[in-house]
């Protein structure tokens, strides 16, 4: 029988250096998932977008002014959109340059977690462990290794979250510099980037971070220059900012409180990220054709798999909702105070998150526009701290060492399904054969 895991603020050595072992070995093992995702994706849409763009800039030297199209409110910036794709094309011309640079950037993402977990968990490596399976190898973060912009907002995440942690008692300019670069990357990549202004908003208000203004005002002046280029084209052709079709453009800002459920989908997104109930591209979609052979045997597959990732959805969306109901009742005397004062390193995380939620609502009531998965994203670090808090306080008896690798086990399987027979990922997509032959036919590239 396993012996059983403490969860208390130190293990043991021999079992502080399994666990250790354990969450090197499911951090490679995350990457592994990773690129295997990124080869296997399906291209299309908002990757041929960011493609056409990448290797426009990279092999003619045409920089857009606007990235991708956004569902409702037009397009994107296109400055640093463009260069996460054109600037690994400049160094190594092959189509996997970008996808490494992502990689890159979604591992660094979930380091820079990691480091506000250690401080907040001193000497635990168990509550590593568990948000390595929570924040690295979820299907939540591991299905959104492809080569689109939403992709790319997990290091966004990571740095508003470890900056915020840093800019707890000291008034730095190199962290808050940071923390508002996390906000303008984010800003050039997707509309969702107003959720880190709420939550930083949130923090300054409550003091629990220090601000320095000057670097602020460097920030803001280094984000209007990279956004010149994309507010010219937005005066000359206010179009760029609004969906052609006509449907969608009768969408205002405050539609989402009007018609209410876009905030209560926010909701629930909120209790997904924390749990099983990953999305439907991902369970609906699962056709395991490579049983086409045999028939009975591919229809008891599906099945056998909707039914156990509803089960599994079913209970832990029960124990993300527990989770955050603890959460509240723990911060609920402390969320308005303004004196800044925090007595304990996992109330700070709470606030994070309840700044995240706030922030969330508001958002959502704003949008013009119903969300999906992807453009929450940026909070999914904040929503599982209330049940990476719970875990710990509640020290668990059935969170055994074994249990944790039983939950590995299953995140991996689910993960091996996803990449391989989904929406998005298939085992017979070829990623490097579709970028070749998209840009041979549309971008002519010098040399070819």
């Amino acid at each position: 029988m396993a012996p059983e895991l403490s969860l208390s603020v130190k293990e043991v050595q021999p079992e502080y250096e399994r666990l250790t072992v354990l969450f090197w070995l499911l951090l490679a093992l995350g990457v592994v998932l990773s690129a295997w995702y990124q080869v296997n994706q399906i291209v299309d849409g908002d990757q041929l977008q960011m493609i056409k763009r990448g290797y426009e800039a990279a092999y003619l030297g045409v920089w857009p002014t606007t990235g991708n199209a956004a569902s409702v409110v037009g397009n994107v910036p296109g400055f640093f959109s463009t260069a996460v794709v054109a600037g690994p094309l400049l160094i190594w011309d092959s189509p996997y340059a970008p996808i490494v640079l992502l990689m890159v950037m979604r591992l660094v993402g979930f380091l820079m977690i990691d480091a506000v977990i250690r401080d907040v968990f001193p000497g635990s490596a168990a509550m590593r462990v568990v948000a390595v399976l929570v924040l690295w190898l979820n299907p939540w973060v591991q299905y959104d290794s492809l080569l689109y912009n939403p992709a790319y907002l997990i290091f966004c995440a990571g740095l508003h979250l470890y900056s915020s942690w840093r800019m707890r008692f000291e008034v730095s300019f190199k962290w808050t510099f940071l923390h508002v670069l996390a906000i303008a990357l984010a800003m050039q990549l997707h509309f969702s980037w107003p959720l880190l202004v709420f939550i930083s908003l949130y923090l300054w208000w409550r003091q629990l971070v220090r601000v320095n203004w000057w670097a602020v005002m460097a920030v803001v002046v280094l984000a209007l220059v990279s956004l010149a280029p994309y507010l010219s084209a937005l005066l000359s052709n206010p179009d760029l900012a609004h969906n052609p079709d006509p449907e969608v453009r009768e969408r205002y800002i405050g539609w989402g409180a009007v018609h209410v459920y876009p905030v209560l989908k926010s909701v629930i997104y909120w209790l997904r990220y924390a749990a099983w109930a990953f999305p439907g591209k991902l369970v609906n979609d699962a056709g395991f054709d490579w049983l086409a052979h045999w028939q009975w045997l591919e229809l008891s597959a599906v099945w056998a798999w909707r039914v156990a990732q509803y089960l599994l959805a079913t209970i832990t969306m029960v124990v993300a909702l527990a989770a955050n109901v603890v959460a509240f009742r723990t911060i609920r005397h402390c969320w308005r105070r303004r004196d800044g004062i925090v007595t304990e390193a996992t109330d700070w995380l709470l606030l994070y998150a309840f700044g995240a939620f706030v922030a969330m609502l508001i958002s959502a009531g704003l949008s013009p526009l119903v969300f999906n998965y992807w453009h929450l994203i940026l909070i999914l670090p904040a929503a599982t701290a209330p049940l990476l808090v719970w875990v710990h306080r509640l020290a668990l008896r059935g969170v055994t060492y074994r249990f944790l690798v039983v939950v590995a086990v299953i995140l991996t399987l689910t993960n091996l399904v996803a990449l391989s027979d989904s929406r998005k990922f298939s085992w017979q997509a070829d990623y490097a054969q579709q970028v070749n032959q998209y840009v041979d036919t549309e971008i002519k590239p010098r040399g070819r």
